[in-house]
């Protein structure tokens, strides 16, 4: 008796061509919702810290009555304050998802699916913007109730949000992707971060600084982030704008192309 077997089944892998769409907006959600499920945490802390930075100022050095040029001491404070808690924010996002994932083991979970190191990089990023706008806008948003905020070109405050944000959040990809435990990117922040942050002109006019040291805050890329956004709510900068903007843009690209070779090539996550 001849017994006939059905023909194997031909099971094709799907090609995907161009962009995966789906695999990016995944990853972007996935870190979307990361942050939120912690909202109290990533979204509400960093506005009280804020708040608290300026009442600080406002109270217990006389902010209210100085001035930065013509332009009211805590109306010049409040942009820099509002980027620095942005940015370091995007910074805190790239940074403890990579390694969070390469402490628990689960960085596969990215680096299994058909996912290209160009669609990882700007799934990290996508979130990390998300995270550091939401945190920019709350934090205006609560601003208004206790100090005016007028806006002087919007385009400046969006342009210079969007290019700090990418900023720290490829720095963060990058401290992560180096870091091998928790101490690695804490010294990062610590010693790298949180410096350039303090010393960019968030709480000060870089005019008030001594030659050598004005001339040395020019080459700090924090600086040209923050006196842009600031430019956008007051109208006052301290350098020229479009220089500053073309700086950060030339930053993220080269920051970009190191983060996408670091993914590319597997550099301490594939190994």
């Amino acid at each position: 008796m001849e017994i006939k077997t059905a023909p194997a089944l031909t099971i094709k892998p799907r090609t995907i061509k161009g962009i995966n769409r789906i695999g990016l907006w995944t990853l972007t959600r996935k870190e979307i919702s990361r942050f939120l499920n912690v909202y109290l945490q990533t979204l509400v802390a960093p506005v009280v810290t804020t708040l608290l930075f300026y009442t600080i100022f406002a109270l217990a050095f006389g902010g209210e009555s100085r001035m930065v040029g013509n332009v009211p001491f805590m109306q010049f404070l409040a942009p820099g304050l509002i980027m620095m808690t942005m940015v370091q924010n995007a910074f805190a996002n790239t940074s403890s998802s990579l390694v969070i994932a390469k402490v628990q083991g689960n960085i596969v979970d990215v680096l299994m699916p058909p996912l290209s190191a160009a669609e990882i990089l700007a799934g990290y990023v996508f979130g990390a913007i998300v995270r550091g706008m939401m945190v920019g806008a709350v934090t205006i948003a609560v601003m208004m109730l206790f100090a005016p905020v007028a806006f002087h070109n919007i385009f400046a405050v969006i342009g210079y949000a969007l290019l700090g944000n990418i900023l720290l959040a490829v720095l963060g990809i990058i401290g992560g992707i180096w870091s091998q435990k928790f101490d690695h990117i804490a010294a990062v922040t610590n010693f790298f971060i949180t410096p350039l942050t303090f010393l960019s002109g968030t709480f000060y006019s870089i005019e008030s600084l001594p030659g050598v040291w004005r001339t040395l805050a020019h080459y700090n890329p924090f600086f040209h982030m923050i006196d842009g956004f600031r430019f956008g709510f007051t109208g006052h900068a301290d350098s020229d704008v479009v220089m500053g903007a073309l700086l950060l843009a030339a930053m993220d690209a080269v920051l970009l192309l190191a983060a996408w070779r670091m993914l590319r090539t597997g550099y301490k996550i594939k190994s």
